[in-house]
């Protein structure tokens, strides 16, 4: 059996004084293989952004405070990483892409510019540079891309804003690409063909996915397996339809029972019931 791309062991992470902390991740651990899909699933605040930023240490210490766990990528340790490694592991084999483009995208460089300082910083090898930015944008599905390099994030619409985050992504040529709810501010329409467009490029490419989301139908959807955290721990694992089917944790059954159902009449959404989730 082959090292997975991506072991994640123990990690816990604090915020807050040392005397109270708030623990935002309590001792998660999973792995990833090349090409796979993993869902990270949870309500807002079970800690799945922080464990995502984590896997590159973007997060700021302080006020963030590591405080166990070892994070492994292509066999090297992520934790004890020295800052010029880091560098080269953001963006170049681990990238991102979040879920306000309107907010990752710096609204005073055009989009050209800002998925040409990404090649450039990452794929020095690259001549022609130009050639590289007009073909990112065509895979992802923008018309006209050789026109478009001139546009500022403003002239582009929240689907097109997000096009071009996944681009800059890929420009780089990532081993791993981290989603954080990458399809939140889009209409319905818009976020199928975002989804639709991260399939057809795992396929071309053979990068993994980690899908971080709230939404159920892009689990069953998208997802070869799935966590789901609760309060910063993982409470349930495992192959996505498995997990669907047969939900063990009673959180996961309270997520799952609150995803709407065509034909189903009730007045309100299910409540969860936290006083009886450990």
């Amino acid at each position: 059996m082959s090292a997975p791309l991506l072991r994640v062991e123990n990690l816990g992470i604090e915020f807050g004084p040392a005397d109270a902390p708030v623990k935002a991740v309590d001792g998660v651990s999973f792995a990833m293989a090349a090409g796979e899909t993993l869902a990270v699933v949870g309500e807002s605040g079970s800690g799945k952004s922080v464990t995502a930023l984590a896997l590159t240490r973007l997060l700021a210490t302080p006020p963030a405070r590591y405080v166990s766990g070892a994070i492994q990528f292509q066999g090297r340790e992520v934790m004890t990483m020295p800052a010029p490694e880091l560098r080269a592991l953001r963006g170049k084999q681990i990238a991102y892409i979040f879920q306000e483009p309107s907010s990752s995208l710096n609204p005073v460089f055009t989009i050209g510019y800002q998925i040409r300082e990404a090649i450039e910083q990452h794929r020095p090898e690259v001549r022609d540079v130009r050639g590289e930015i007009v073909r990112a944008l065509d895979l992802v599905g923008i018309r006209d891309a050789a026109t478009r390099l001139g546009d500022y994030p403003h002239q582009l619409s929240g689907g097109m804003q997000q096009r071009v985050m996944i681009a800059m992504a890929l420009a780089c040529q990532p081993n791993l690409l981290v989603a954080d709810e990458p399809t939140t501010a889009l209409d319905v329409t818009i976020q199928k063909q975002i989804m639709d467009l991260l399939r057809e490029l795992k396929s071309k490419t053979n990068m993994a996915i980690l899908l971080i989301t709230h939404n159920f139908g892009l689990v069953s959807d998208f997802a070869d397996r799935v966590v789901v955290m609760f309060r910063g721990k993982i409470v349930e694992s495992g192959p996505t339809a498995e997990v669907l089917r047969h939900p063990q944790h009673p959180y996961t059954r309270a997520l799952i029972e609150c995803v709407p159902k065509l034909g189903q009449k009730q007045r309100r959404l299910k409540v969860i019931d936290y006083a009886g989730i450990n």
